[in-house]
Protein backbone atom coordinates (compact mmCIF):
# COMPACT_ATOMS: atom_id res chain seq x y z
CA UNK A 1 0.00 0.00 0.00
CA UNK A 2 1.45 3.49 -1.13
CA UNK A 3 2.11 6.13 1.79
CA UNK A 4 -0.75 8.73 1.79
CA UNK A 5 0.38 11.65 -0.23
CA UNK A 6 0.75 15.23 2.21
CA UNK A 7 -1.47 17.98 1.90
CA UNK A 8 -1.18 21.59 1.53
CA UNK A 9 -3.32 24.93 1.08
CA UNK A 10 -2.31 26.43 -1.80
CA UNK A 11 -5.26 29.18 -2.08
CA UNK A 12 -7.69 30.36 0.46
CA UNK A 13 -10.35 33.09 -0.37
CA UNK A 14 -13.68 34.26 2.01
CA UNK A 15 -16.56 36.90 2.90
CA UNK A 16 -17.56 37.26 6.25
CA UNK A 17 -18.29 40.03 8.19
CA UNK A 18 -14.36 41.11 8.77
CA UNK A 19 -14.18 41.46 5.02
CA UNK A 20 -14.30 40.44 1.96
CA UNK A 21 -11.21 38.86 1.26
CA UNK A 22 -8.83 37.49 3.33
CA UNK A 23 -6.07 40.45 3.67
CA UNK A 24 -9.02 42.41 4.70
CA UNK A 25 -10.16 39.58 7.35
CA UNK A 26 -6.97 38.92 8.34
CA UNK A 27 -6.15 42.92 9.00
CA UNK A 28 -9.15 42.54 10.93
CA UNK A 29 -8.39 40.13 13.26
CA UNK A 30 -5.31 41.63 13.59
CA UNK A 31 -6.68 44.88 14.75
CA UNK A 32 -8.91 42.98 16.90
CA UNK A 33 -11.90 44.66 14.60
CA UNK A 34 -15.50 43.43 16.07
CA UNK A 35 -17.73 42.98 13.32
CA UNK A 36 -21.30 42.86 15.82
CA UNK A 37 -23.63 45.61 15.65
CA UNK A 38 -27.75 45.80 15.45
CA UNK A 39 -29.22 43.46 12.83
CA UNK A 40 -30.37 44.78 9.62
CA UNK A 41 -33.12 42.37 8.40
CA UNK A 42 -36.95 42.63 7.91
CA UNK A 43 -38.77 42.28 11.28
CA UNK A 44 -36.09 42.68 13.35
CA UNK A 45 -37.88 44.44 16.13
CA UNK A 46 -40.05 41.33 16.55
CA UNK A 47 -36.74 39.69 17.81
CA UNK A 48 -35.50 39.28 21.47
CA UNK A 49 -32.20 38.62 19.74
CA UNK A 50 -31.77 42.05 17.62
CA UNK A 51 -27.52 41.88 17.26
CA UNK A 52 -25.56 39.30 14.63
CA UNK A 53 -22.56 39.98 11.86
CA UNK A 54 -23.60 40.64 8.84
CA UNK A 55 -21.64 40.50 6.07
CA UNK A 56 -22.00 44.96 5.38
CA UNK A 57 -21.68 47.17 1.98
CA UNK A 58 -22.67 43.48 0.10
CA UNK A 59 -24.11 44.14 -3.53
CA UNK A 60 -24.84 41.07 -4.69
CA UNK A 61 -25.45 42.31 -8.30
CA UNK A 62 -21.94 43.28 -8.55
CA UNK A 63 -20.75 39.69 -8.40
CA UNK A 64 -23.93 38.10 -10.50
CA UNK A 65 -26.22 38.34 -13.30
CA UNK A 66 -29.82 38.82 -12.56
CA UNK A 67 -30.33 35.21 -14.37
CA UNK A 68 -27.27 33.83 -12.18
CA UNK A 69 -29.38 35.11 -8.85
CA UNK A 70 -32.59 33.32 -9.85
CA UNK A 71 -30.86 30.12 -8.53
CA UNK A 72 -27.85 31.36 -6.18
CA UNK A 73 -29.15 32.03 -2.22
CA UNK A 74 -27.42 34.51 -0.29
CA UNK A 75 -25.00 31.22 0.98
CA UNK A 76 -24.43 29.99 -2.55
CA UNK A 77 -23.23 33.33 -3.43
CA UNK A 78 -20.74 33.61 -0.42
CA UNK A 79 -18.95 30.20 -1.24
CA UNK A 80 -18.98 31.07 -4.93
CA UNK A 81 -17.14 34.25 -3.95
CA UNK A 82 -14.84 32.69 -1.61
CA UNK A 83 -14.31 29.66 -4.05
CA UNK A 84 -13.15 31.92 -6.96
CA UNK A 85 -10.98 34.07 -4.77
CA UNK A 86 -9.44 30.67 -3.81
CA UNK A 87 -8.48 29.30 -6.72
CA UNK A 88 -7.47 32.40 -8.34
CA UNK A 89 -5.14 33.03 -5.83
CA UNK A 90 -4.14 28.74 -6.31
CA UNK A 91 -3.22 29.94 -10.01
CA UNK A 92 -5.20 26.57 -11.12
CA UNK A 93 -6.54 26.39 -14.33
CA UNK A 94 -10.21 27.57 -15.02
CA UNK A 95 -11.18 24.19 -15.59
CA UNK A 96 -10.53 21.97 -12.75
CA UNK A 97 -10.99 18.24 -14.51
CA UNK A 98 -11.70 15.06 -13.13
CA UNK A 99 -9.38 15.22 -10.09
CA UNK A 100 -10.95 18.02 -8.85
CA UNK A 101 -13.63 18.35 -6.13
CA UNK A 102 -15.87 20.32 -4.04
CA UNK A 103 -16.64 19.83 -0.18
CA UNK A 104 -18.68 22.29 1.54
CA UNK A 105 -19.67 22.41 4.80
CA UNK A 106 -23.37 24.07 5.76
CA UNK A 107 -25.66 23.78 8.45
CA UNK A 108 -28.61 26.11 6.98
CA UNK A 109 -28.30 25.87 3.41
CA UNK A 110 -30.41 27.94 1.40
CA UNK A 111 -32.45 29.62 4.59
CA UNK A 112 -32.84 33.12 2.95
CA UNK A 113 -34.79 31.14 0.37
CA UNK A 114 -36.73 28.74 2.82
CA UNK A 115 -37.63 31.84 5.00
CA UNK A 116 -38.81 34.25 1.93
CA UNK A 117 -41.00 31.16 0.79
CA UNK A 118 -42.84 30.08 3.52
CA UNK A 119 -43.91 34.40 4.09
CA UNK A 120 -44.85 34.39 0.53
CA UNK A 121 -47.31 30.88 0.95
CA UNK A 122 -48.37 31.08 4.89
CA UNK A 123 -47.68 35.04 5.11
CA UNK A 124 -48.94 36.29 1.74
CA UNK A 125 -51.21 33.16 0.83
CA UNK A 126 -49.85 32.43 -2.85
CA UNK A 127 -50.45 29.31 -3.74
CA UNK A 128 -47.65 29.13 -6.13
CA UNK A 129 -43.65 29.57 -5.56
CA UNK A 130 -40.70 30.03 -7.74
CA UNK A 131 -40.00 27.28 -9.73
CA UNK A 132 -36.02 27.21 -8.91
CA UNK A 133 -36.58 27.10 -4.80
CA UNK A 134 -35.64 23.72 -4.06
CA UNK A 135 -32.61 24.36 -6.19
CA UNK A 136 -31.79 27.13 -4.12
CA UNK A 137 -32.33 26.38 -1.00
CA UNK A 138 -30.69 22.87 -1.16
CA UNK A 139 -27.81 22.04 1.50
CA UNK A 140 -26.12 20.72 -1.77
CA UNK A 141 -26.18 24.05 -3.77
CA UNK A 142 -23.28 26.25 -2.78
CA UNK A 143 -21.10 22.98 -4.05
CA UNK A 144 -22.97 21.85 -6.88
CA UNK A 145 -22.36 25.78 -8.20
CA UNK A 146 -18.70 25.96 -7.53
CA UNK A 147 -18.22 22.59 -9.29
CA UNK A 148 -20.29 24.40 -12.16
CA UNK A 149 -18.10 27.19 -12.50
CA UNK A 150 -14.65 25.69 -11.66
CA UNK A 151 -14.84 22.75 -13.59
CA UNK A 152 -14.60 20.43 -10.96
CA UNK A 153 -15.94 16.65 -12.30
CA UNK A 154 -14.26 14.82 -9.21
CA UNK A 155 -16.15 13.82 -5.85
CA UNK A 156 -18.52 16.78 -4.86
CA UNK A 157 -21.05 16.58 -1.56
CA UNK A 158 -21.68 18.88 1.65
CA UNK A 159 -21.49 18.02 4.66
CA UNK A 160 -24.01 19.12 7.53
CA UNK A 161 -23.57 18.87 11.19
CA UNK A 162 -24.19 22.05 12.57
CA UNK A 163 -20.99 23.96 14.00
CA UNK A 164 -18.90 21.14 13.08
CA UNK A 165 -19.79 21.31 9.16
CA UNK A 166 -17.04 22.89 7.88
CA UNK A 167 -14.44 20.68 9.68
CA UNK A 168 -15.98 17.59 8.60
CA UNK A 169 -16.07 19.26 5.33
CA UNK A 170 -12.56 19.81 5.39
CA UNK A 171 -11.44 16.68 7.24
CA UNK A 172 -12.96 14.86 4.32
CA UNK A 173 -11.42 16.51 1.44
CA UNK A 174 -7.93 15.93 3.40
CA UNK A 175 -9.03 12.15 3.75
CA UNK A 176 -9.37 12.24 -0.46
CA UNK A 177 -6.36 14.09 -1.34
CA UNK A 178 -4.10 11.95 0.89
CA UNK A 179 -5.73 8.81 -0.67
CA UNK A 180 -4.92 9.82 -4.56
CA UNK A 181 -9.18 9.96 -4.89
CA UNK A 182 -8.25 13.62 -6.21
CA UNK A 183 -5.57 16.00 -6.39
CA UNK A 184 -7.31 19.02 -5.39
CA UNK A 185 -10.14 19.30 -3.28
CA UNK A 186 -12.14 23.00 -2.90
CA UNK A 187 -13.18 22.61 0.74
CA UNK A 188 -14.33 25.00 3.48
CA UNK A 189 -18.26 26.52 4.17
CA UNK A 190 -20.69 28.75 3.60
CA UNK A 191 -23.89 29.92 5.60
CA UNK A 192 -26.36 32.92 6.02
CA UNK A 193 -28.74 32.11 8.40
CA UNK A 194 -29.75 35.05 9.47
CA UNK A 195 -32.98 35.74 8.86
CA UNK A 196 -36.21 36.69 11.08
CA UNK A 197 -36.99 32.71 10.88
CA UNK A 198 -33.65 31.38 11.64
CA UNK A 199 -33.26 33.96 14.60
CA UNK A 200 -36.34 33.46 15.92
CA UNK A 201 -35.68 29.20 16.00
CA UNK A 202 -32.25 29.87 17.93
CA UNK A 203 -34.03 32.11 20.30
CA UNK A 204 -35.78 29.60 21.66
CA UNK A 205 -32.85 27.71 22.33
CA UNK A 206 -31.68 30.11 24.89
CA UNK A 207 -28.01 30.28 24.37
CA UNK A 208 -28.07 33.74 22.33
CA UNK A 209 -26.20 36.92 24.13
CA UNK A 210 -28.71 40.26 23.59
CA UNK A 211 -25.16 42.37 23.92
CA UNK A 212 -21.89 40.80 22.44
CA UNK A 213 -19.98 37.70 22.17
CA UNK A 214 -17.29 37.65 24.87
CA UNK A 215 -16.07 33.87 24.69
CA UNK A 216 -13.75 32.81 28.33
CA UNK A 217 -14.62 35.86 30.41
CA UNK A 218 -16.85 35.43 33.32
CA UNK A 219 -19.50 37.75 32.35
CA UNK A 220 -20.13 36.16 28.36
CA UNK A 221 -24.23 35.19 28.20
CA UNK A 222 -24.29 33.50 24.75
CA UNK A 223 -23.24 33.19 21.39
CA UNK A 224 -23.91 35.69 18.72
CA UNK A 225 -24.60 34.60 15.15
CA UNK A 226 -22.33 35.75 11.86
CA UNK A 227 -22.52 34.71 8.48
CA UNK A 228 -20.41 34.37 5.56
CA UNK A 229 -17.80 31.89 3.61
CA UNK A 230 -14.64 30.56 3.26
CA UNK A 231 -12.93 28.39 1.09
CA UNK A 232 -9.10 26.61 0.85
CA UNK A 233 -7.93 24.58 -2.37
CA UNK A 234 -6.28 21.66 -0.70
CA UNK A 235 -3.75 19.96 -2.81
CA UNK A 236 -1.38 17.10 -2.86
CA UNK A 237 2.11 18.57 -2.46
CA UNK A 238 3.48 16.65 -5.36
CA UNK A 239 1.08 18.48 -7.79
CA UNK A 240 1.81 21.54 -5.78
CA UNK A 241 5.09 21.36 -5.93
CA UNK A 242 5.10 19.89 -9.59
CA UNK A 243 3.16 23.47 -11.03
CA UNK A 244 5.15 25.57 -8.87
CA UNK A 245 2.33 26.88 -6.62
CA UNK A 246 2.90 29.24 -3.76
CA UNK A 247 2.40 26.81 -1.10
CA UNK A 248 0.67 28.43 2.13
CA UNK A 249 0.30 26.04 5.07
CA UNK A 250 0.49 22.29 5.27
CA UNK A 251 -2.89 20.67 6.66
CA UNK A 252 -1.03 18.02 8.95
CA UNK A 253 -3.82 16.31 10.14
CA UNK A 254 -7.68 15.90 11.22
CA UNK A 255 -10.11 13.37 13.32
CA UNK A 256 -13.36 13.15 14.14
CA UNK A 257 -15.27 11.84 16.92
CA UNK A 258 -18.90 11.33 18.62
CA UNK A 259 -20.01 12.21 21.93
CA UNK A 260 -22.79 9.52 21.80
CA UNK A 261 -24.53 11.49 24.95
CA UNK A 262 -26.42 14.51 24.28
CA UNK A 263 -27.99 16.07 21.80
CA UNK A 264 -26.98 19.68 22.54
CA UNK A 265 -24.99 19.65 25.89
CA UNK A 266 -21.27 19.19 24.97
CA UNK A 267 -18.72 16.59 26.65
CA UNK A 268 -15.30 16.91 27.16
CA UNK A 269 -14.73 13.74 27.04
CA UNK A 270 -15.18 13.78 22.69
CA UNK A 271 -13.94 17.09 22.67
CA UNK A 272 -10.92 15.39 24.10
CA UNK A 273 -10.83 12.13 21.80
CA UNK A 274 -11.04 14.30 18.78
CA UNK A 275 -8.26 16.63 19.74
CA UNK A 276 -5.89 13.83 20.84
CA UNK A 277 -6.60 12.19 17.52
CA UNK A 278 -6.15 15.13 15.77
CA UNK A 279 -2.40 14.90 17.23
CA UNK A 280 -1.76 11.64 15.97
CA UNK A 281 -2.87 12.14 12.88
CA UNK A 282 -0.79 14.63 12.03
CA UNK A 283 2.65 13.31 13.96
CA UNK A 284 2.88 15.68 16.41
CA UNK A 285 2.55 15.91 20.48
CA UNK A 286 1.07 18.28 22.58
CA UNK A 287 4.16 20.55 22.82
CA UNK A 288 4.34 20.70 19.08
CA UNK A 289 1.86 23.09 18.94
CA UNK A 290 1.58 26.44 19.61
CA UNK A 291 -1.87 28.12 18.88
CA UNK A 292 -5.54 26.20 19.31
CA UNK A 293 -8.26 28.12 17.62
CA UNK A 294 -10.95 27.69 19.97
CA UNK A 295 -14.48 26.37 19.52
CA UNK A 296 -15.56 29.21 22.44
CA UNK A 297 -19.10 30.33 21.67
CA UNK A 298 -19.24 32.28 24.41
CA UNK A 299 -21.84 30.40 26.37
CA UNK A 300 -21.27 29.37 29.93
CA UNK A 301 -20.98 25.63 29.67
CA UNK A 302 -19.18 25.67 26.49
CA UNK A 303 -16.46 27.38 27.05
CA UNK A 304 -16.02 25.70 30.50
CA UNK A 305 -16.16 22.27 29.04
CA UNK A 306 -13.59 23.07 25.76
CA UNK A 307 -11.00 24.90 28.25
CA UNK A 308 -11.20 21.45 30.53
CA UNK A 309 -10.85 19.11 27.74
CA UNK A 310 -7.68 21.23 26.15
CA UNK A 311 -6.45 21.15 29.61
CA UNK A 312 -6.94 17.10 29.15
CA UNK A 313 -4.90 16.93 26.30
CA UNK A 314 -2.07 18.93 26.73
CA UNK A 315 -1.05 18.86 30.17
CA UNK A 316 1.10 21.06 31.57
CA UNK A 317 1.73 22.41 28.24
CA UNK A 318 -1.84 24.34 28.94
CA UNK A 319 0.05 26.97 30.40
CA UNK A 320 1.99 27.95 27.60
CA UNK A 321 -0.85 27.46 25.18
CA UNK A 322 -2.02 30.27 23.22
CA UNK A 323 -6.03 29.89 23.21
CA UNK A 324 -8.24 32.34 21.28
CA UNK A 325 -11.83 32.46 20.05
CA UNK A 326 -12.41 34.77 16.97
CA UNK A 327 -16.20 34.11 17.44
CA UNK A 328 -15.99 37.58 19.57
CA UNK A 329 -15.36 39.34 16.05
CA UNK A 330 -17.04 37.49 13.45
CA UNK A 331 -19.58 35.74 14.74
CA UNK A 332 -20.50 32.15 15.15
CA UNK A 333 -20.81 31.40 11.26
CA UNK A 334 -22.52 27.52 12.52
CA UNK A 335 -21.76 25.67 9.71
CA UNK A 336 -19.05 28.06 8.06
CA UNK A 337 -17.39 28.66 11.68
CA UNK A 338 -14.63 26.29 11.27
CA UNK A 339 -13.73 27.72 7.91
CA UNK A 340 -13.80 31.22 8.65
CA UNK A 341 -11.57 30.69 11.88
CA UNK A 342 -9.03 28.32 9.79
CA UNK A 343 -7.98 31.60 8.22
CA UNK A 344 -7.21 32.47 11.85
CA UNK A 345 -4.32 29.35 12.14
CA UNK A 346 -3.20 29.97 8.57
CA UNK A 347 -2.42 33.43 9.92
CA UNK A 348 -0.73 31.91 12.55
CA UNK A 349 1.37 29.32 11.12
CA UNK A 350 2.18 31.50 8.19
CA UNK A 351 2.40 34.99 9.47
CA UNK A 352 3.16 34.07 13.04
CA UNK A 353 0.25 36.31 14.04
CA UNK A 354 -1.81 34.72 17.04
CA UNK A 355 -5.56 36.52 16.74
CA UNK A 356 -7.38 37.83 19.78
CA UNK A 357 -9.89 37.04 22.32
CA UNK A 358 -11.83 40.70 21.87
CA UNK A 359 -14.66 42.00 24.80
CA UNK A 360 -12.75 39.93 27.35
CA UNK A 361 -12.41 41.44 30.74
CA UNK A 362 -12.91 39.64 33.90
CA UNK A 363 -11.48 36.45 33.85
CA UNK A 364 -13.33 33.11 34.89
CA UNK A 365 -11.55 30.61 36.74
CA UNK A 366 -13.08 27.98 34.79
CA UNK A 367 -11.24 29.14 31.55
CA UNK A 368 -7.97 29.43 33.19
CA UNK A 369 -6.23 29.62 29.63
CA UNK A 370 -4.10 32.24 28.11
CA UNK A 371 -6.97 33.13 26.08
CA UNK A 372 -4.58 36.35 24.24
CA UNK A 373 -7.16 39.10 25.54
CA UNK A 374 -8.28 41.69 23.29
CA UNK A 375 -5.27 42.01 21.53
CA UNK A 376 -3.37 40.13 18.67
CA UNK A 377 0.41 38.61 19.63
CA UNK A 378 3.26 37.96 17.38
CA UNK A 379 4.57 34.32 17.73
CA UNK A 380 6.38 31.85 16.04
CA UNK A 381 3.68 29.00 15.48
CA UNK A 382 4.62 25.96 13.92
CA UNK A 383 1.75 24.05 14.47
CA UNK A 384 -1.94 25.40 15.31
CA UNK A 385 -5.02 23.55 15.73
CA UNK A 386 -8.97 24.54 14.82
CA UNK A 387 -11.59 22.89 17.49
CA UNK A 388 -15.41 22.85 16.27
CA UNK A 389 -17.70 21.07 18.63
CA UNK A 390 -21.41 20.69 17.10
CA UNK A 391 -24.90 20.01 18.43
CA UNK A 392 -25.66 16.75 18.12
CA UNK A 393 -22.14 15.99 19.77
CA UNK A 394 -20.20 15.83 17.02
CA UNK A 395 -16.65 17.06 17.02
CA UNK A 396 -14.13 17.36 14.16
CA UNK A 397 -10.42 19.33 14.96
CA UNK A 398 -8.04 20.26 12.17
CA UNK A 399 -4.04 20.71 12.23
CA UNK A 400 -2.15 23.10 10.06
CA UNK A 401 1.66 23.06 9.97
CA UNK A 402 3.62 26.22 9.05
CA UNK A 403 5.25 25.90 5.86
CA UNK A 404 9.23 26.04 4.89
CA UNK A 405 11.08 25.78 1.81
CA UNK A 406 12.64 22.79 3.80
CA UNK A 407 9.38 21.23 5.00
CA UNK A 408 9.31 19.50 1.83
CA UNK A 409 12.06 16.97 3.00
CA UNK A 410 10.43 16.41 6.44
Amino acid sequence: MSPARRVVVTGAGTINPLGHDVPATLAAMQAGTCAIGPLDIRDADRLQIRIGAQVQDYDETAHFTKAELTLHDRFTQFALIAAGQAVAQAGLDAHLGDRAGVILGTSGGGLGTLDDNFRAVYEAGRDRVHPFVVPRLMANAAASHVSIRHGARGPVFTVSTACASSNHAMGQALALVRSGTADVILTGGSEAMLTFGGIKAWEGLRVMSRDGCRPFCASRNGMVQGEGAAVFVFEALDHALARGADILCEVAGTAMSSDAADIVTPSQDGAVRAMRAALADAGLTPADVAYVNAHGTGTTLNDRTETAAIRAVFGAHADRLMVSSTKAMHGHLIGAAGAVELLACLMAVRDGIVAPTVGYGQPDPDCDLDVVPNAARSARVDAAMSNAFAFGGLNAVMVLRRWTALAQHA
